[in-house]
């Protein structure tokens, strides 16, 4: 008989794992400590991640959403909606003060970094690529434009901040971010 993976088991160390990271950090995060805060035993946490590292970018993946930007045909505000999960996100919270340490952590750990990748950067990252896409289909923007330089631009300012802390995320900061580059791709 195979096992079904239980999506409350998932939802609970999840959980468990964002709260004891708010409340001890990334470095003293163990999985011991997940396990009883979340109720579940040790092993039911690593049939499903093979280390702290790997339940940490679930619970990021987790925390930002995966289809962060929508398609309505209102690209600014589609765009201005993708960036503010980042602000939510990374402003003031336990997944944006674990940002630096698990960047760190991807640096050195290849398997990881893909990981996060395929996780978390890649979903993102589609989403607003399709509403962009959207936008150059419907003559909305330019149509010469370089995606990747575009949804690099998008994000970075928010990374920036997120990591570096030197000055806060906020939804002021989606805004002038969507709209300098709108300017570029404007017609």
């Amino acid at each position: 008989m195979v096992r079904t993976r239980d999506d409350r088991i998932d939802a609970a160390v999840l959980a468990a794992t964002v709260e004891l990271l708010d409340e001890s950090g990334y470095a003293d995060l163990s999985i011991g400590g997940v396990a009883a805060r979340a109720g579940v035993h040790r092993p039911a946490i690593y049939r499903r991640w093979p280390s702290k590292r790997h339940l940490v970018v679930d619970a990021v993946a987790a925390g930002l959403g995966l289809v962060p930007t929508p398609d309505t045909g209102d690209l600014r505000a589609d765009l201005i909606t993708g960036m503010n999960t980042m602000v939510t996100a990374f402003g003031g919270t336990a997944l944006g003060r674990v940002l630096p340490a698990l960047v760190a952590d991807l640096a050195e750990d290849p398997e990881l970094n893909e990981e996060f990748l395929r996780t978390v950067f890649h979903p993102r990252r589609a989403s607003t690529a399709a509403a962009l896409e959207s936008a150059r289909r419907r003559g909305e923007i330019r149509s010469d434009f370089d995606l990747d330089f575009v949804l690099d631009a998008l994000a970075a300012p928010l990374y920036y901040r997120a990591l570096f802390r030197h000055l806060p995320l906020t939804e002021r900061l989606a805004e002038q971010t969507v709209d300098t580059v709108l300017a570029v791709l404007a017609l």
